[in-house]
Formats: C-alpha cells, structure tokens, sequence
C-alpha cells in the first residue's frame, strides 16, 4: 500500500526564509556579542551571507525532499538519514577553515539551528513510504 505524498515546495520555502531569519539574527547577535566570522587571513562572512546560503542550502534540502518523495522508497527515513549526515558534513569547513573557537563553535551552532527549523518540516511532508 502506497501513502499519499503529499507537497513540499511550499512549506519548504516558508522553512528556509524562517531558517534565513533565524541563522542570520543569530549571527548579528553573536558579532555583536565579539565574535568575529574571520578566518586566519581577516576575511570575515558578513551578515547578509548568513541570510544568502542558508537559503540556498535550504532550498537545495527542498529539492532534495522533492526527489525523495518521488523517487525512495522510504521518503521520509531516507531524507532524514541524507540531511542528518549532510548537516554533519557541514561542520567540516567550520572546523577545517582556521576560524578562532568562538567563530567555529557560532557557525556550527548556525547549521543545527537551520537544520533543526528545515529538516523536520520537510520531512513532516514526506510519507514513510511509497
């Protein structure tokens, strides 16, 4: 028996500009609080970045709950498992880039919190299976 897959795109979008909104609050609040978001060489993300590629990465995690429900078997458990392990994968560059601790800990703490606002939205509109 096949549930009904239901859409995500629209509850998606409305997941990622919440994300955007959250991330980049977050990341004023933590530079105004002295963390810098600058690497060994000065370079420093500036805010509207935080707002920029969380929405791109959101929207990616759209598409890519899109494909599952149509394309897996188990939407909803194959889409969790997938984003769970690129939102690890995400703290890679935090760590990697020679960013001070407090920097490398706000950005990573940046990726759960968009994760945690995108990541059971989209998978509430999945089915568990097709």
């Amino acid at each position: 028996m096949s549930a009904e897959r239901q859409p995500v795109w629209k509850h998606g979008i409305a997941a990622a500009v919440a994300a955007a909104a959250a991330t980049t609050v977050l990341a004023a609040i933590a530079s105004a609080a002295g963390v810098s978001f600058a690497d060994s060489t000065g370079g420093s993300i500036p805010l509207l970045g935080f707002t920029q590629l969380t929405l791109i990465f959101s929207l990616v995690g759209v598409g890519i709950a899109a494909v599952m429900a149509r394309k897996a078997r188990r939407p909803r458990r194959t889409f969790v498992r997938t984003t769970v392990t690129l939102t690890v994968l995400s703290l890679v560059p935090d760590v990697a880039f020679d960013f001070d601790a407090a920097s490398a800990v706000s950005l990573m703490t940046l990726h759960v919190v968009a994760a945690a606002i995108v990541v059971p939205v989209l998978a509430g509109r999945l089915a568990h299976t097709r």
